[in-house]
């Protein structure tokens, strides 16, 4: 019985027990409620609905609790049980091997048991099984307990002039503010763990020789000079916004100036689909359509300068991937997010400010030229600052069209690396997280986070001291 339990998906379970605990408190809080009010009772508080949320979440929150916990600590308290009654060979094991043959035995009691003719694998997997079940019911008992407990305190507080609203309006503020904080502990996470790595890398590189070093080489752990990576990385983003600033920001104008309701409300979807298309199908048409044809176009440019003799040799590299390719089709991607916000950022100006205009004597052009764009500045500065920390960020286009030479080279039709090829590169495949090549990884995403987060700095204290309010 208790094996079997372990084959069970825990988390529908809980689900499902946690769903019917909450609803028979918030039922059992309200009938309750309901029978002190239809008495004729003092003046009530709260209406019976906020008894029953009362109820509901002192049931539903404890048993969560002992939920969540299952769910952070379970496994590796089975693992550990486990790995206390293995027989003495597994006990001399390296921990690694031990853990790799734990995920081994964890993945055959996924898939219902091992039924292979290894004796012992089959045992052990068979107490894999019931360790686990062991676990999952006494998490399930627990639960139930501690749900019960939290149940008849919360039903022995509801009376008449009890304030059960302000209790569940407390409960939903403590669980929005605990909403809030995981997502500000998740970034600190983020950026203590690319800060921690980092320092390990700096601790064997010179910091210095990192930012500034023309040669790369992690691979082989041998050099570790960025500035390549970093030259690569601006010079696909300065090409994807030379695309998509002017495109962006002209779409933005003309849908919110002069194109008509019926126009809009077609182009403006057909144009923001681009931001819905997955980066990596990007890829494949700048990898596919876009290289090719830039390598042609180049090739006939070379043929063409040396035929007429303005030239001796080739002046573009002409590669099969090149900076151009990822840069124009990067181009093509942010082009939404600049019309976008640049379209709601016009759409705000006051329709006064244009008709104060007209009533002076400008046109349509003189207006949007000399009133709407000058009010409407600081939000289109922050949107391209945005775009432009977007392009930097971008992975899949770049890793598919780029290249992975380091170099430094201001020939367009060059293949170029960036630093998110390279931390695609240095963690994939079999790595070591104590070695350099790996390490440099995290250096990279710092200087990545660091360049991003200072852009948007930037777009905020833009908006922030040129915004300008109307009544």
């Amino acid at each position: 019985m208790v094996q079997q339990l372990g084959h069970l998906p825990m988390g529908w379970l809980m689900l499902a027990l946690l769903a019917m605990l909450a609803s028979a408190g918030f039922f059992v809080g309200r009938v309750q409620a309901e029978r002190f009010a239809g008495a004729g009772s003092a003046r009530v508080h709260s209406r019976p609905n906020y008894h029953g949320y009362y109820v509901a979440m002192w049931t539903f929150v404890p048993a969560m609790v002992v939920a969540l916990a299952y769910g952070l600590l379970g496994d590796g308290i089975v693992r550990s049980m486990l790995s206390s009654e293995l027989p003495a060979n597994f006990q001399d094991m390296p921990r690694v091997e031990l853990d790799v043959y734990l995920n081994s035995i964890a993945r055959a009691a996924y898939h219902q048991g091992y039924s292979g003719a290894d004796r012992v694998f089959s045992a052990i997997t068979n107490r894999f099984l019931e360790l686990q079940g062991l676990i999952k019911a006494s998490t399930i008992v627990l639960a139930m307990v501690c749900a019960a407990a939290g149940f008849l305190l919360a039903k022995r507080r509801v009376a008449p002039g009890f304030r059960a609203r302000n209790r569940v309006e407390g409960g939903i503020e403590i669980f929005l503010f605990l909403c809030a904080a995981i997502a500000i502990a998740t970034t600190v996470g983020i950026v203590a763990s690319l800060l921690y790595e980092s320092l390990r890398f700096f601790a064997e590189i010179p910091f210095w020789d990192f930012l500034f070093g023309t040669r790369w080489n992690a691979q082989t752990s041998a050099e570790f000079g960025a500035l390549p990576l970093f030259f690569g990385t601006f010079m696909i983003a300065l090409i994807a916004m030379l695309i998509a600033a002017p495109v962006g920001l002209f779409a933005a104008i003309y849908l919110s100036e002069y194109a008509g309701p019926k126009v809009r409300g077609w182009v403006k979807p057909i144009l923001e689909i681009l931001a819905g298309i997955p980066t990596v199908v990007y890829g494949f048409f700048a990898l596919l359509v876009v290289a090719p044809a830039i390598r042609s176009v180049a090739i006939w440019i070379n043929t063409t300068l040396i035929s007429t003799g303005l030239a001796s040799e080739p002046l573009l590299a002409a590669q099969p991937t090149s900076a151009l390719a990822a840069g124009l089709v990067m181009g093509i991607m942010v082009i939404p997010f600049v019309s976008s916000l640049s379209d709601d950022v016009i759409n705000a100006v006051p329709q006064t400010l244009r008709d104060a205009a007209y009533a002076m004597g400008a046109t349509k052009s003189e207006t949007v030229k000399h009133v709407v764009l000058p009010a409407a500045l600081p939000g289109i500065i922050a949107s391209l600052l945005l775009a432009v920390s977007r392009a930097i960020g971008e992975t899949m286009i770049v890793v598919m069209a780029a290249g992975q030479r380091a170099r430094i080279s201001a020939d367009p039709t060059a293949d170029l690396t960036t630093i998110t090829v390279q931390i695609v590169a240095l963690l994939t495949g079999e790595t070591e997280f104590d070695s350099p090549k790996t390490l440099s990884a995290f250096a990279l995403g710092l200087v990545l986070f660091v360049i991003t987060l200072f852009f948007n700095l930037i777009a905020l204290r833009v908006v922030q001291k040129y915004r300008e309010k109307y009544d």
